[in-house]
């Protein structure tokens, strides 16, 4: 199954959030070019180890090898090489356009804008155009041209602030998480914007800002009512309003959820403890808001008298949501991903088979069919040949003189 077999994706994309946009587009059957710079690339295909026909190393061995993160973030993605400051490279890229449904790009705001290949040029030759920018602080408004990544953006956004143990400093969340759920909001408003057009035939521009997708995310909890109220932001792994969270048994740690007056009396019979409805600090969720840290510590009373396999099945027979705390090692090699498809061999397009590490696949499942089986990332500029010849007519003898004249 191929769901956007005919849509077409023209990519200059960098880093980590672009090119997760274009990854997951390409997985839905998308074809996706990004546009790189000559003899440079994408700069995270210079970021160590390197995985190719010899194995994985601290500096590449071969022309085939690539950065395992870029291998990691650009499966099923074509790669060709285009100076766009050139006017031949610019001219270039705009009639590949022409022919194109989608333009995605997350470079500095403006960078595009100021060699002659924003919106309104691309729009000019292809009205049709979805244009789609992804940044860290939005095309308009007064950071807009702070430079940023993912750590800035977690700080600026209050994420942090909201991250953490209550009488300790403020953390980023373990993974790039402004990185990687803006570009979700991206796909899907890219793919909006095109049934939009199927309507109406014209095309628009898509502004979309990591930070807004953080803060949008943030406030999906009542974080004004505590701060109004005075409660602290940070409370690390114990819910603000619920005894929900990080309890320890005898040799291990579980997560459990208790938010609900149903599940609270799930709680008392799984452990045997019927004062914990009898109690009226905790007889109702209010109450046991009001007194989480009386709540939290009977809980953990009570969990701590358990092994973390016996406390886990007296839960799970009562129906409390509950799992053990486990290690991204174990993660990994649990076989469950795998049969899923929610971790896959990391691939390099220039090989047959995986190159050692583990690759993230899409984590849903279409009763209508099995996704496209991707390629693995490509080696820079490996599409030269065929993507200039479908989009623009050329043939090998132009791609040399092109080549020569440093273009592509």
């Amino acid at each position: 199954m191929e769901p956007l077999k005919d849509v077409k994706v023209l990519a200059v994309t960098v880093y980590l959030a672009g090119p997760f946009a274009s990854m997951n587009l390409a997985r839905m059957g998308a074809e996706v070019i990004k546009v790189e710079i000559p003899g440079k690339g994408d700069p995270v295909r210079g970021n160590g180890p390197f995985a190719g026909p010899e194995g994985t190393h601290a500096q590449p061995k071969t022309d085939s090898d690539i950065s395992t993160r870029f291998l990691k973030r650009t499966q099923g993605v074509k790669s060709v090489t285009i100076d766009l400051k050139n006017p031949k490279g610019k001219q270039m890229f705009l009639d590949m356009a022409k022919e194109c449904d989608v333009v995605l790009e997350n470079l500095a705001p403006g960078s595009l804008r100021r060699i002659g290949l924003g919106y309104e040029e691309v729009a000019k030759v292809n009205p049709g155009i979805v244009y789609c920018s992804i940044s860290g602080y939005g095309q308009t408004g007064p950071y807009k041209d702070k430079p940023a990544h993912d750590p800035q953006i977690q700080g600026m956004a209050g994420l942090m602030d909201i991250n953490g143990e209550e009488d300790r400093p403020p953390v980023k969340v373990g993974f790039y998480i402004g990185d990687l759920v803006t570009p979700m909001f991206a796909c899907y408003s890219i793919l909006a914007a095109l049934r939009e057009k199927e309507r109406t035939g014209q095309g628009q521009y898509l502004d979309v800002s990591m930070m807004d997708t953080l803060v949008s995310m943030m406030f999906m909890e009542n974080l004004e009512e505590a701060i109004a109220d005075g409660q602290p932001l940070r409370t690390g792994n114990i819910s603000r309003t619920a005894p929900t969270g990080l309890y320890t048994a005898k040799d291990g740690d579980l997560s459990l959820t208790v938010t609900s007056d149903d599940q609270w009396g799930r709680l008392s019979r799984a452990m045997d403890a019927p004062e914990l409805l009898t109690d009226p600090r905790f007889g109702d969720y209010v109450s046991r808001a009001t007194n989480l840290e009386e709540a939290r510590q009977e809980v953990q009373r009570l969990v701590g008298q358990y092994t973390l396999e016996d406390v886990l099945k007296r839960l799970e027979e009562h129906d409390v949501p509950c799992a053990p705390v486990r290690t991204a090692e174990q993660v990994m090699h649990d076989q469950h991903f795998w049969d899923r498809g929610s971790l896959i061999p990391m691939l390099n397009a220039a090989m047959d088979g995986p190159v050692e590490g583990v690759a993230s696949g899409f984590p849903v499942k279409f009763s209508g069919g099995e996704l496209p089986t991707i390629e693995g990332a490509p080696t820079l500029g490996m599409h030269n040949e065929e993507i200039f010849a479908k989009y623009l007519g050329l043939n090998q003898q132009d791609i040399k003189e092109l080549r020569e004249e440093n273009v592509v």
